[in-house]
Protein backbone atom coordinates (compact mmCIF):
# COMPACT_ATOMS: atom_id res chain seq x y z
CA UNK A 1 0.00 0.00 0.00
CA UNK A 2 3.03 2.27 -0.05
CA UNK A 3 3.47 4.52 -3.01
CA UNK A 4 6.53 3.35 -4.95
CA UNK A 5 8.23 5.67 -8.14
CA UNK A 6 9.00 5.38 -11.74
CA UNK A 7 11.36 6.24 -13.40
CA UNK A 8 11.96 9.16 -16.10
CA UNK A 9 10.73 7.94 -19.74
CA UNK A 10 13.32 6.66 -21.65
CA UNK A 11 16.73 4.46 -21.76
CA UNK A 12 15.74 1.40 -20.21
CA UNK A 13 15.65 2.33 -16.55
CA UNK A 14 18.81 4.52 -16.46
CA UNK A 15 18.47 7.45 -15.35
CA UNK A 16 20.31 10.11 -17.75
CA UNK A 17 22.52 12.84 -16.58
CA UNK A 18 20.76 15.84 -15.95
CA UNK A 19 17.90 14.42 -16.56
CA UNK A 20 15.00 14.64 -14.62
CA UNK A 21 14.90 12.51 -11.18
CA UNK A 22 11.54 9.90 -10.61
CA UNK A 23 8.24 10.70 -10.01
CA UNK A 24 6.26 9.28 -7.28
CA UNK A 25 3.14 7.07 -8.37
CA UNK A 26 0.33 8.21 -8.17
CA UNK A 27 -1.98 4.97 -8.24
CA UNK A 28 -2.53 3.56 -4.89
CA UNK A 29 -2.49 -0.72 -4.74
CA UNK A 30 -5.62 -1.03 -3.72
CA UNK A 31 -6.31 -4.78 -3.96
CA UNK A 32 -4.62 -5.89 -0.57
CA UNK A 33 -7.52 -3.83 1.06
CA UNK A 34 -9.93 -5.17 -1.06
CA UNK A 35 -8.75 -8.97 0.08
CA UNK A 36 -8.87 -7.56 3.69
CA UNK A 37 -12.34 -6.19 3.25
CA UNK A 38 -13.37 -9.36 1.62
CA UNK A 39 -11.98 -11.83 4.76
CA UNK A 40 -13.86 -9.45 7.40
CA UNK A 41 -17.52 -9.44 5.16
CA UNK A 42 -16.84 -13.99 5.09
CA UNK A 43 -15.78 -13.82 8.85
CA UNK A 44 -19.28 -11.36 9.86
CA UNK A 45 -21.05 -13.10 7.52
CA UNK A 46 -20.62 -16.76 9.33
CA UNK A 47 -20.84 -15.21 12.38
CA UNK A 48 -23.74 -13.57 12.61
CA UNK A 49 -26.34 -16.31 12.60
CA UNK A 50 -24.28 -17.50 15.32
CA UNK A 51 -25.47 -14.13 18.08
CA UNK A 52 -28.59 -14.49 17.38
CA UNK A 53 -29.93 -17.41 19.42
CA UNK A 54 -33.39 -17.88 21.44
CA UNK A 55 -37.04 -18.21 20.63
CA UNK A 56 -38.96 -16.23 18.34
CA UNK A 57 -41.73 -14.41 20.36
CA UNK A 58 -44.47 -11.72 19.59
CA UNK A 59 -44.80 -9.78 22.48
CA UNK A 60 -47.74 -8.39 23.10
CA UNK A 61 -47.95 -4.36 23.40
CA UNK A 62 -48.64 -2.65 26.58
CA UNK A 63 -49.07 0.70 27.66
CA UNK A 64 -46.58 -0.29 30.53
CA UNK A 65 -43.34 2.21 31.40
CA UNK A 66 -40.27 0.28 31.34
CA UNK A 67 -38.40 -0.45 34.89
CA UNK A 68 -35.92 1.70 36.12
CA UNK A 69 -32.35 0.79 36.23
CA UNK A 70 -30.98 -0.11 39.48
CA UNK A 71 -28.88 2.78 40.64
CA UNK A 72 -27.10 0.64 43.58
CA UNK A 73 -26.56 -3.20 44.04
CA UNK A 74 -29.12 -5.31 46.07
CA UNK A 75 -27.23 -6.26 49.48
CA UNK A 76 -26.11 -9.62 50.12
CA UNK A 77 -27.02 -11.12 53.34
CA UNK A 78 -25.89 -15.20 54.14
CA UNK A 79 -26.35 -17.63 56.32
CA UNK A 80 -23.67 -20.35 56.27
CA UNK A 81 -24.00 -23.62 57.48
CA UNK A 82 -22.23 -23.44 60.86
CA UNK A 83 -25.01 -20.52 61.11
CA UNK A 84 -22.79 -17.78 61.23
CA UNK A 85 -24.57 -14.94 59.44
CA UNK A 86 -22.57 -12.62 56.95
CA UNK A 87 -23.65 -8.83 55.44
CA UNK A 88 -21.62 -8.27 52.23
CA UNK A 89 -18.41 -10.11 52.90
CA UNK A 90 -18.22 -9.04 56.60
CA UNK A 91 -19.76 -11.56 59.54
CA UNK A 92 -22.15 -9.89 62.16
CA UNK A 93 -23.39 -11.60 65.42
CA UNK A 94 -26.89 -12.45 65.87
CA UNK A 95 -27.78 -10.40 68.64
CA UNK A 96 -26.55 -7.23 66.08
CA UNK A 97 -28.58 -7.98 63.18
CA UNK A 98 -31.37 -5.98 63.28
CA UNK A 99 -29.77 -2.95 64.54
CA UNK A 100 -27.00 -3.08 61.56
CA UNK A 101 -29.35 -4.23 58.80
CA UNK A 102 -31.37 -0.89 60.22
CA UNK A 103 -28.10 1.63 59.71
CA UNK A 104 -27.43 0.27 56.17
CA UNK A 105 -31.19 0.80 55.37
CA UNK A 106 -30.77 4.20 55.78
CA UNK A 107 -28.32 4.61 54.34
CA UNK A 108 -29.65 2.84 50.73
CA UNK A 109 -32.06 4.17 48.28
CA UNK A 110 -33.26 0.34 47.72
CA UNK A 111 -34.50 -1.84 50.00
CA UNK A 112 -33.95 -4.90 48.16
CA UNK A 113 -31.45 -7.66 49.95
CA UNK A 114 -30.90 -10.96 48.48
CA UNK A 115 -30.93 -14.34 51.06
CA UNK A 116 -28.16 -16.65 50.58
CA UNK A 117 -28.76 -19.64 52.98
CA UNK A 118 -26.20 -23.09 53.08
CA UNK A 119 -28.86 -26.02 51.97
CA UNK A 120 -27.52 -27.49 55.50
CA UNK A 121 -29.18 -24.83 57.39
CA UNK A 122 -32.58 -25.59 59.03
CA UNK A 123 -35.76 -23.59 57.75
CA UNK A 124 -36.24 -22.12 61.39
CA UNK A 125 -32.75 -20.08 61.06
CA UNK A 126 -33.56 -19.36 57.89
CA UNK A 127 -36.84 -17.76 58.82
CA UNK A 128 -35.29 -16.14 61.90
CA UNK A 129 -32.94 -14.06 59.62
CA UNK A 130 -35.71 -13.21 57.59
CA UNK A 131 -37.63 -11.70 60.23
CA UNK A 132 -34.44 -10.11 60.95
CA UNK A 133 -34.21 -8.24 57.70
CA UNK A 134 -37.75 -7.60 57.86
CA UNK A 135 -37.38 -5.83 61.44
CA UNK A 136 -34.25 -3.82 59.51
CA UNK A 137 -36.47 -2.09 56.87
CA UNK A 138 -36.17 -4.84 53.96
CA UNK A 139 -39.44 -5.62 52.82
CA UNK A 140 -38.36 -6.86 49.17
CA UNK A 141 -36.26 -10.39 50.20
CA UNK A 142 -34.76 -12.55 47.20
CA UNK A 143 -33.98 -16.01 48.07
CA UNK A 144 -30.56 -17.11 46.10
CA UNK A 145 -30.50 -20.45 44.89
CA UNK A 146 -28.69 -22.52 42.32
CA UNK A 147 -30.44 -23.91 38.94
CA UNK A 148 -30.45 -27.09 37.92
CA UNK A 149 -32.30 -28.76 40.63
CA UNK A 150 -35.36 -31.37 40.82
CA UNK A 151 -38.01 -30.44 39.72
CA UNK A 152 -41.75 -30.91 41.34
CA UNK A 153 -41.92 -34.58 39.06
CA UNK A 154 -39.05 -35.40 40.38
CA UNK A 155 -36.78 -35.24 37.54
CA UNK A 156 -33.37 -32.87 37.29
CA UNK A 157 -33.55 -30.32 34.90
Amino acid sequence: MGAGTIQGAGGGGRRRRGGRATQPMAEINVTPFVDVMLVLLIIFMVAAPLLTAGVDIELPDTAAAPLAQEEEEPLAVTVAADGTVLIGSSEVPREELVTRLQAIATERQDNRVFLRADGSVPYADVAVVMGALNAGGFRDIGLVTDGGGPTLDGAAE
